[in-house]
């Protein structure tokens, strides 16, 4: 098959030639005839040779409807007779303001003012940058630090690299990072203090706790993700949030709450800090904001913090921060037709409805000999595959099993994109139960060759 007149082995050519594809080891990629999309509808996508695939990952953690969407096609056509993009810096626009209005509207109570940015590391520098300066608009000095989660993932600009915590992504920056404060994160499957959930919340709030009690006068903020994503897919256990957001407020720390990932659906609410009925001080989201179509990220904040940067001009108590296309009227419209899906299909109880499901499709997964954990947060779902469970070791890096298995699955028909020997599945939220169960069985089948057929060779 081709594609504008050109084959695959073209597009691959070109490929080698022009592309260096993010967070990807060219050499290995180049190697492996890789997948070179061409098109998509639903939760299937079709490469350039006409193979299609499950897209199991929503386009890496994006998709929320599906692909080709007539109401979010339309939207964009219809700005587009508009206008594509004009500046926030200075003014305004009619997309950014009605979609701020919505988020705020949607947003847990108490958060009132929207900035926009292009990508979820943004609207985390965003929020670093609010958090620091919002003490130092204040006149309170010293609160400079910022408290962070091992295993955390922010991002990939400096600002959110040095919140972040996995050193596989990070340690090669570390010369050119500030410092932060790092507290264990509340992993249930692996932590430092003991078996039960209540031993593991008590035992990483106390941490915390003291943390705060030494530093709070140099904290400005503590930065959290509800379900740590790019650390495993672990999700904080019940309450653990809301008893974070009680520390923070007792110690004048602001607590700044990552829902790039988890925000619009993924765990079943609209933003997974409300299973813990907590407002943070401050919010980042991205990735499903615009159904998965163009880029676009805010930070929500509360009127408390935007009030501490309204004054006048020569107080210098502007927020000096902004992107070119920050509030692009193309990413705008196609966000606020993605809202109206939501409420138009009932999105958000439909799939806390189909997480059920889903935790049912995946229970004989918990069976397999190589699985030691499943986790799942809604529509996120990590699989710890270990070499052995009574002891939950893991495989030898060397392994690379979770490669492997996305590897498998995609020759069984589905696109993953693990993390180390974490398989992380992560469908549209719009996928049906029929469809959830047949991407599942993949997954099982994929763990189940990979990792019980020792002469299965990739």
């Amino acid at each position: 098959m081709t594609y504008d007149g050109l084959t695959y082995d073209e597009l691959y050519e070109k490929n080698r030639r022009y592309l260096w594809n993010p967070f990807t080891q060219m050499k290995e990629y180049l190697a492996d005839d890789p997948v070179i999309i061409e098109s998509g509808n639903g939760s299937r996508l079709r490469d350039v040779k006409g193979n299609e695939y499950w897209d199991g990952v929503s386009s890496v953690w994006l998709n929320v409807h599906g692909h080709r969407v007539p109401e979010l096609d339309s939207a964009i056509r219809q700005q587009l007779d508009r206008i594509a993009h004009s500046t926030l810096l200075g003014m305004g626009s009619v997309p950014a303001i009605l979609l701020a209005e919505k988020l705020i509207q949607i947003a847990p109570k108490g958060l009132g003012k929207v900035f926009y940015s292009d990508s979820g590391a943004e609207a985390v520098e965003i929020a670093l940058k609010m958090a620091f300066q919002y003490w130092k608009n204040r006149g309170i000095e010293g609160k400079k630090t910022f408290v962070t989660m091992r295993e955390a993932y922010h991002g990939d600009t400096v600002g959110a690299v040095s919140v972040g915590s996995i050193d596989l992504f990070h340690q090669v920056y570390s010369p050119m990072l500030f410092p932060s404060i790092k507290v264990p994160f509340p992993n249930v499957y692996r932590n430092q203090y003991g078996n039960t959930v209540e031993d593991v919340m008590n035992g990483s709030l106390r941490t915390v706790e003291e943390v705060f009690q030494k530093q709070a006068n140099e904290i400005a903020a503590m930065i959290v993700e509800p379900v740590q994503g790019a650390g495993g897919m672990v999700p904080m256990p019940p309450g653990y949030l809301r008893e974070l957001r009680k520390l923070c407020s007792t110690h004048n720390i602001l607590l700044i709450v990552d829902e790039v990932a988890t925000g619009f659906g993924r765990t079943g609410k609209m933003f997974a800090c409300e299973h813990d009925g907590i407002t943070p001080d401050i919010l980042t989201v991205a990735k499903g904001i615009t159904g998965g179509y163009l880029p676009l990220a805010a930070t929500l904040t509360t009127d408390k913090i935007y009030d501490a940067f309204y004054a006048d001009y020569d107080e210098v108590k502007t927020l000096y921060h902004g992107h070119s296309y920050t509030g692009n009227q193309l990413g705008c419209a196609v966000a606020l037709a993605n809202l109206e899906l939501f409420e138009r299909n009932n999105l958000i109880s439909e799939v806390e409805q189909k997480t059920k499901d889903l935790q049912r499709f995946l229970d004989p997964i918990h069976s397999l000999a190589h699985v030691g954990d499943v986790r799942q947060s809604g529509f996120m779902v990590g699989i710890e595959m270990v070499e052995d469970r009574a002891t939950k070791q893991p495989y030898p890096w060397q392994r690379r099993m979770g490669v492997r298995v996305a590897r498998r699955c995609r020759e069984l028909g589905m696109l993953l994109r693990p993390l180390t020997d974490v398989v992380v599945f992560m469908p549209p939220l719009s996928s049906t139960r029929e469809e959830l169960q047949a991407m599942v069985s993949i997954i099982q089948q994929g763990i189940a060759d990979v990792t019980e057929d020792s002469e299965l060779v990739f």
